[in-house]
Order: structure tokens, then C-alpha cells, then sequence
């Protein structure tokens, strides 16, 4: 007998996919919504995932991962997750997913609009299809602000002072800027990001959120003044080249390119 189709909507407490939740709610009646906690999260997402449950008139599921991010990090010898070993995504964020789907036929909705060139760090298992309504529809980042103002939701509130993504307070996908304003807002969760670096040193290697900069050296009052003035120069360069609305309202870069996070934990 076959099984029917599942279709599931991964949330991650991000404009993005709150909006197609928003978005999809009445075209698929039938959808799962599910998010993935990794016990790391900033407050306000669990905040905004409240609120978008009342919209949606239906449960979020909350998945758990096999063990907390703590023992994970004991599992991989310490070394805080990176770019380059995104096992907290692997063990965090995909897996719980891949074992709530199981083995069952799945189309999986993904936030990605029609004016992003990217692809996504998300499920390769043959059981899973992918599909993307906003790029799909033509839709994009103009589109995703009036879905959520006309729903009443609005934007996430952490946008309000100054995060650009959801997931995780100490995620390394963070911009500088970014992390500055975490200390300022959240100075408990910044020194908790920091206890992180030191817990981590072993056989004199290091290893920081912020590559070669650790969390300590990046709060410097000198420092801060300085990660903020680069800020400030680029709002007002993106300003006067009219570049996306994401600069204006507060898309944070100091002197490093934008870094690109994983799908299922920033859409």
C-alpha cells in the first residue's frame, strides 16, 4: 500500500519561512509546520513562533535532537562548529527533521524567494522533494514584508536591534556588527557565546565563532567603535547605491562580506 504524501514546512523562527507558512496556510490545509529547538535559541524566536502558531490556527511541532548541543560538543572533541564542520546543523537541525519525516513520502516547502541565487544546506534523502513557492510565484523580499505585515505578525522582533537571522545567539554565521549588538542586548548569552572559545582550547588550538577574532578581543571598547564606524560607513555606501532593503533596515556588515547561513536553521 502506498503511503500518502506529507507535506511539512520546516520553521526557523526567520521572516522567510514564517512567511510561507503565512503563505501556504490556506493553499495546502494539510501542512505540518515543525521547528527544530536546539535549547540555543535567541527569546524572542520562541516569541514570534508563538505568535505565528495562533496565526496559523494550528501546532508547531517541536523536534529535539538525540542530545544537547553541549553533548554534541563533547562528541567532536570540543571544537565548536564552523563554516567548515557545520556539524551543529548535521546533528541540531537535520536530523531531528530526517527522523521526524522517517521513511515516509515527504515535499518539503522552502523559503527561498525568486531574487536569491542560492541553494540550500538542506535534506538530500531520496524520500524528501524540495519545492519552493516563492521562487516558484516570483516572489521576493518586498512580497515576504507585506505577507507579514498584512497577517499582523510583522517582522521578527530581534530585527529590531539588529540581528539579520534566526537561529542560534552564538551562531558563527554571524556578522561582527551583529555580535556587538548581542553583548549590548544580550550580555548574558554573548559571555555564554564566549565561555564557548575558552572551554575549547585544546593542544593550543583555539577555536572562535569568529574565526581568527575571539569574542574577547571583538568586545574591546576600541574595537567595538571600530566594528561600528565600518558599519555605519557601509549603511551609508548601500544608501547611496540603492542596494537592497535588508542594508537599509538594519542587514548588518562591517568590513566582511555578508555570510550566508544554513536553510533550515535562517530561512
Amino acid at each position: 500500500m502506498t503511503k500518502p504524501v506529507r507535506h511539512v514546512l520546516s520553521l526557523s523562527g526567520g521572516k522567510d519561512s514564517a512567511a510561507l507558512a503565512v503563505y501556504m496556510r490556506d493553499r495546502v490545509p494539510e501542512m505540518e509546520y515543525i521547528f527544530h529547538d536546539t535549547d540555543k535559541e535567541l527569546p524572542e524566536t520562541y516569541e514570534y513562533l508563538s505568535r505565528l502558531e495562533a496565526h496559523l490556527g494550528k501546532e508547531i511541532h517541536k523536534t529535539r535532537p538525540d542530545y544537547s548541543f553541549d553533548k554534541w560538543l563533547d562528541v567532536y572533541g570540543g571544537m565548536i562548529p564552523s563554516n567548515h564542520r557545520r556539524w551543529c546543523t548535521r546533528m541540531l537541525k537535520l536530523k531531528p527533521f530526517e527522523d521526524y519525516i522517517g521513511d515516509d513520502p515527504v515535499i518539503n516547502y522552502v523559503g527561498i524567494r525568486a531574487d536569491e541565487e542560492r541553494a540550500g544546506y538542506i535534506s538530500s534523502k531520496p524520500n524528501i522533494t524540495a519545492v519552493y513557492p516563492f521562487r516558484e510565484d516570483g516572489l521576493v523580499r518586498a512580497d515576504i514584508f507585506r505577507i507579514l505585515e498584512e497577517a499582523g505578525l510583522g517582522l521578527p522582533t530581534f530585527m529590531s536591534w539588529g540581528r539579520t537571522r534566526s537561529g542560534c545567539y552564538f551562531c558563527f554565521y554571524q556578522q561582527k556588527i551583529e555580535w556587538v549588538r548581542l553583548k549590548e542586548t544580550y550580555p548574558d548569552l554573548f559571555e555564554k557565546a564566549k565561555a564557548y572559545e575558552y572551554a575549547n582550547k585544546k593542544n593550543g588550538n583555539a577555536f572562535f565563532w569568529n574565526g581568527e577574532e575571539s569574542l574577547e578581543e571583538l568586545e574591546q571598547p576600541e574595537r567595538i567603535e571600530e566594528i561600528k564606524r565600518n558599519w555605519e560607513k557601509n549603511r551609508e555606501r548601500d544608501r547611496k547605491s540603492s542596494t537592497s532593503l535588508v542594508h537599509i533596515l538594519g542587514g548588518l556588515e562591517d568590513e566582511e562580506e555578508e555570510r550566508e547561513g544554513c536553510l533550515i536553521c535562517q530561512l
